[in-house]
């Protein structure tokens, strides 16, 4: 097949493509990371450390216990723990917490409590009805 040679952006061209790009990443900016591959959230990469560090620390406590080394023993449970607060931490930090969808709607609105999104369903269903 015969693919023509790109024409190149004229200046007018070139600032719509960019007030679209800048449009687009203030509207949904999980689907610009996902296209440009960059990572979502360092989250991912921290319970990953996380999980990592746990089990080398248990490798080293068990290591110790066959050892019979006390100081290897508790290196090896100080390392597994830090590894499980590094796990903890990231879980529980406010990036963790922010909604899947548009993070600018989700972001300025307060969490209602379950009854009150269970009530707002409720009357939702009763309107459309």
């Amino acid at each position: 097949m015969f693919y023509p040679l790109p024409m190149p952006l004229s200046e007018h061209e070139r600032r719509l493509l960019a007030e679209m790009e800048e449009a687009l990443s203030l509207d949904d900016p999980r689907l610009v990371l996902t296209l440009t591959g960059e990572p979502i959230s360092p989250i991912r990469n921290k319970i990953i450390a996380g999980g990592t560090l746990f089990l080398a620390g248990l490798a080293v406590l068990f290591g110790g216990l066959i050892a019979k080394l006390t100081v290897v023993g508790v290196l090896g449970f100080i390392v597994a723990l830090s590894g499980v607060l590094l796990i903890v931490a990231s879980l529980s930090s406010p990036a963790a917490r922010l909604p899947r969808g548009n993070g600018a709607k989700g972001a300025s609105a307060p969490r209602k409590s379950f009854n009150d999104r269970l009530q707002e369903r409720w009357d939702e269903r009763d309107l459309n009805s």
